[in-house]
């Protein structure tokens, strides 16, 4: 090992002393953005990169479960996504396929799809579900948006929600009147779990661009230069380092 790698090496090992467990985020969601860029960028073809990028999201659960943290939330493909051309959808959803099956044979995460699987080719959505299902850990939840879209879903709650008070014979009048906010939150993909403290994006960009628009609103943002399948795990304790030291208002 160099010397530079023995200082960052120890650098690490310091940052992470100095972190209290008991203001460390217990839900991340990660945009793992720059996999294109970071393909280009190293001389490789588009489907190297998607297929890093989904190896760095298995390496940075092992990371998130050393901190404890309880709940991981990953974008991977957006509805925007699936309008490029053909073969870079195939090569993500590739990628993706991949990643869920390894996830699942791992033994120690239990999964949940986010998104409208009904918008991929019926056979990745096959396999997919089929992966989830198989599914048994306990250690760590991980939500995988595919095929997701913030708009699309609240779209999606609000829906549910009135097709389900519409099967109790109640009309749209009497739902405006009693709608609370908890009811809609109800239906969210992420229903029975608690809001992301703590979102992460990689490559640089400094916005959500629809990720999770209803429960991220008292959310702490990390922004980083650092292209998602380049992270290392001195970058998360970065990130965990920032939000350790802020102060939440929780919109106050």
């Amino acid at each position: 090992m160099g010397l530079n790698s023995l200082a960052y090496s120890a650098y690490e090992r310091r940052i992470a002393r100095r972190l209290d467990p008991q203001r460390l985020p217990h839900h991340i969601g990660a945009i793992v953005d720059g996999n294109r860029r970071w393909a280009k960028d190293s001389g490789r073809d588009l489907e190297s990169g998607y297929q890093a990028g989904a190896a760095k999201i298995a390496e940075f659960l092992g990371w998130c479960h050393e901190l404890g943290v309880r709940i991981v939330t990953f974008w991977v493909l957006s509805t925007d996504n699936l309008q490029r051309d053909e073969a870079e959808v195939r090569s993500i959803l590739a990628a993706v396929e991949d990643l869920v099956d390894r996830l699942a044979a791992d033994g120690r995460w239990e999964l949940r799809l986010m998104g409208s699987l009904d918008l991929l080719p019926a056979d990745s959505a096959v396999r997919l579900n089929r992966a989830v299902e198989a599914s048994g850990g306990s250690e760590l939840q991980v939500n995988i948006c595919v095929g997701y879209g913030g708009r699309q879903e609240l779209t999606d709650a609000m829906r549910s929600l009135l097709l389900e008070e519409a099967a109790k014979g109640r009309s749209l009048e009497d739902v405006a009147r009693t709608l609370e906010v908890d009811d809609i939150a109800e239906h969210l993909y992420t229903k029975g779990q608690p809001d992301p403290d703590l979102v992460i994006r990689t490559s640089g960009e400094q916005r959500l661009s629809g990720f999770l628009l209803w429960q991220s609103v008292h959310s702490e943002f990390y922004f980083t230069d650092v292209l998602w399948p380049a992270l290392r795990r001195v970058d998360l304790l970065r990130a965990m380092r920032s939000y350790a030291a802020r102060e939440r208002r929780f919109g106050a």
